[in-house]
C-alpha cells in the first residue's frame, strides 16, 4: 500500500480534528481521557504543530507553547475540570463578572471552584481554537502528572519542593526563587534559564493584567488535576458542548445585530447615502494616522523625528488622540451583540483644515456630501469574518423600507504567518485557498508592490487560510508553498472574500468595488523559533502597519489624482 507523505498525513490529521470536534459538538460532550479525547489527541500528535514545538517529546514539556496556550484561555483554566461551551451568555445581567482572557476576545465565567463557561460568539473558528488549547493542556498535563512520583510511587523530592513554593505565601528572597526555579526546571525537563524566562514571562503579565495565576501554581495544578482523574474517575475533565450551540452558530445571531447596530448607526448620524469604505484592521492605526499629528500639534506637543518613532510613540496618547477625534468626526461603536468586534466612523468632511502628518498625500472633497465615510471593524476571527461581513453588506430594511448603502472599497488589513520571508516583511494577497476543502478564491487586488517604498520587503501571492493557527504543521505548509506558491497564512480573508464575492452574485455590492488585502508578517512558522510562539512583535510592527495604513487611506482620499512614489 502507498505510504502518504506528511503533508498528507497532516493534512489528514486537521480533517480529521475537525470531524471528530464536530461530531462532539453533536454529541454534547466529551473526556479527554474518553475514546473522543484520545483520538482528538492523537489528531494533535499526527500533526505536530509547529506552535506546540516539543509536544510530542515526553521528557520535557512545552514551555513556549504553553505560554501561548495560557494567554489565550481565562485565567483558572488549569483548576477546571468541567469545561462548558454554550451559544448564549447565561451571566450577561448577572452579578458574575467575566474572565477574560490576555490576548483572545472572548467571554468566560468562572463558576464556581471546577467549572470554566466560555461563551461561544464568534463562530466555529471559535471551538476549534478552544478545544486544540485543551488537547495541548491535556497532554502537557500528563508529561507534570508523570514526573510527580518515582518508581516506588513516592512524590518526588522535586514535586514536594514544588509543594512548598505553591504554599509559600511571602515575596521569595532571590536565593529561594532561584532554588525554586531549579527544582521546577527538573520536572518540566528543561534548563534552568528557559524554566526562569518562562516564570518571569507569567510573572509580568499576571502582575500587570491579573491573566494567569504564575508559573509554579499552573504546573502543580495541572499535575493535581490529572491526579485527581486517576483517584476518582468523576473528577476527570470532560467539556460539554450544549445542545443548541451548532445550530445558533449556523443562524448568526450575534453577527446579525452587530451588522443591524452598524446600520442604524449610519442611518443615524445621516451617513449611509454617503460612499463608505470598509476597513478591517485594528482600533488604533487609522485614527493615529488621521488625527494623531493634529492632535499633538494642539496640545502643543512636539512632533518631529523619526515618522515611525512618532507613530509608535502615539500610542500613550490615545485617550486625547480619540478625545480630539472625537469633535473632528470620529465616532466610536463599542460592540454591543457579543460579537466581540468594536468599531469606528470616520466622516472625512471633518477633516477639512485639520494639519495631517506631512507624509499623507490625501485629497477631501469640497462637498460634505461626497466626503468619503470610513467604516472600521476590528478583526474578526477566522470563520467570523464570513459572518459579519454577509451580513454587513446584505439589504437591510427599515420601517418596512430597503435602505441602501454605498459600499465603496473594501481592505483588509492584518497580519499573517509568512513562508517566504521574516518579520514585518509585507504581503498582497492575489487569492486566498482554503485549507482542508476546494474552495479557492481570487483577488483582483487594488494594491501592488509599486504602492509601498523600494526600500521594504513587499511580497505578491495565494495566502492559504487556515482552520487555526495553533493546527499548523511545517510540510503541510511546505507543501502549499511548493504547490499553490503561497506567500503566507491567515485566517480570515478566504472567508471575507467568500462573503464579498455573495454579495456581488447577490446584487448587494458593486462588481467594479476595489478589494484589497495588505498583510503584514508577524512570524514565520515553518522557521524554528520563528512561530507566534516566540512571543508578540512589538516595536517591529509599527513600521508595517504604519505603512499598509498609509497606502488604504490614500487610496481612498486620493481618487483621481496622479499616482506618487512613496518616500
Amino acid at each position: 500500500m502507498r505510504e502518504f507523505t506528511k503533508a498528507q498525513k497532516a493534512r489528514h490529521a486537521i480533517r480529521e480534528f475537525k470531524t471528530l470536534t464536530d461530531a462532539s459538538a453533536i454529541r454534547g460532550f466529551y473526556r479527554p481521557c474518553g475514546k473522543m479525547g484520545k483520538a482528538l489527541e492523537q489528531c494533535l500528535r499526527n500533526l505536530s504543530p509547529e506552535i506546540y514545538g516539543s509536544m510530542n517529546d515526553p521528557r520535557i514539556v512545552e514551555l513556549k507553547g504553553l505560554e501561548y496556550v495560557i494567554d489565550r484561555l481565562p485565567k483558572g483554566i488549569e483548576e477546571c475540570n468541567r469545561i462548558i461551551l454554550t451559544e448564549e451568555d447565561p451571566f450577561k445581567n448577572d452579578t458574575l463578572q467575566p474572565t477574560l482572557p490576555l490576548k483572545r476576545r472572548r467571554t468566560c465565567y468562572r463558576v464556581g471552584q471546577n467549572e470554566m463557561c466560555f461563551v461561544i460568539t464568534r463562530g466555529l473558528s471559535e471551538i476549534y481554537d478552544i478545544l486544540t488549547h485543551m488537547t495541548f493542556l491535556v497532554v502537557e498535563a500528563r508529561k507534570i502528572h508523570s514526573r510527580m512520583t518515582d518508581d516506588s510511587g513516592s512524590l518526588t523530592i522535586e514535586w514536594s519542593e514544588l509543594e512548598k513554593t505553591v504554599r509559600h505565601r511571602d515575596p521569595f528572597s532571590d536565593a529561594v526563587l532561584d532554588q525554586a526555579l531549579w527544582s521546577l526546571s527538573i520536572i518540566l525537563g528543561r534548563p534552568y534559564r528557559e524554566t526562569r524566562d518562562t516564570f518571569h514571562y507569567l510573572e509580568a503579565n499576571k502582575k500587570q493584567f491579573g491573566s494567569n495565576n504564575g508559573l509554579f501554581h499552573l504546573i502543580h495544578s495541572l499535575g493535581q488535576r490529572i491526579e485527581a482523574e486517576h483517584n476518582n474517575r468523576n473528577d476527570a475533565i470532560i467539556i460539554y458542548l450544549t445542545p443548541s450551540l451548532m445550530r445558533i452558530i449556523g443562524q448568526q445571531e450575534y453577527e446579525k445585530k452587530w451588522a443591524s447596530d452598524i446600520k442604524e448607526k449610519l442611518i443615524r448620524q445621516n451617513l449611509h447615502q454617503r460612499p463608505i469604505h470598509i476597513i478591517s484592521a485594528n482600533l488604533h492605526s487609522v485614527l493615529n494616522v488621521l488625527y494623531g499629528f493634529a492632535a499633538l500639534q494642539t496640545d502643543g506637543r512636539t512632533t518631529q523625528g523619526n515618522r515611525y518613532d512618532f507613530f509608535h510613540d502615539l500610542r500613550q496618547h490615545q485617550d486625547e488622540i480619540e478625545t480630539f477625534a472625537a469633535a473632528h468626526g470620529f465616532f466610536a461603536l463599542p460592540d454591543r451583540s457579543g460579537a466581540h468586534i468594536d468599531c469606528q466612523f470616520i466622516d472625512t468632511s471633518h477633516l477639512k483644515g485639520l494639519a495631517l502628518h506631512p507624509d499623507l498625500d490625501i485629497t477631501i472633497p469640497e462637498s460634505a456630501e461626497t466626503a468619503p465615510v470610513i467604516l472600521v471593524i476590528d478583526y474578526a476571527f477566522g470563520a467570523q469574518a464570513f459572518e459579519i461581513m454577509e451580513n454587513l453588506l446584505d439589504t437591510y430594511v427599515k420601517d418596512g423600507r430597503t435602505v441602501t448603502f454605498d459600499y465603496s472599497s473594501i481592505s483588509i488589513m492584518g497580519k499573517a504567518g509568512i513562508l517566504t520571508g521574516d518579520k514585518g516583511d509585507i504581503m498582497l494577497a492575489t487569492a486566498h485557498v482554503f485549507e482542508g476543502t476546494s474552495d479557492n478564491y481570487r483577488v483582483d487586488n487594488d494594491l501592488s508592490p509599486s504602492d509601498f517604498p523600494d526600500t521594504e520587503k513587499v511580497y505578491v501571492g495565494p495566502l492559504v487560510t487556515v482552520l487555526g493557527t495553533s493546527l499548523q504543521n511545517r510540510d503541510m505548509l511546505e507543501k502549499f508553498q511548493t504547490d499553490w506558491k503561497t506567500i503566507g497564512l491567515e485566517m480570515e480573508g478566504g472567508h471575507f472574500q467568500r462573503a464579498i464575492s455573495a454579495a456581488i452574485i447577490k446584487g448587494n455590492a458593486r462588481e467594479d468595488m476595489p478589494v484589497r488585502y495588505a498583510y503584514y508578517a508577524s512570524d514565520n512558522p515553518i522557521k524554528t523559533g520563528r512561530t507566534l510562539a516566540a512571543g508578540a512583535m512589538g516595536k517591529e510592527g509599527v513600521k508595517p502597519t504604519y505603512l499598509i495604513t498609509r497606502v488604504i487611506l490614500e487610496k481612498i482620499l486620493r481618487t483621481g489624482k496622479p499616482e506618487r512614489p512613496m518616500p
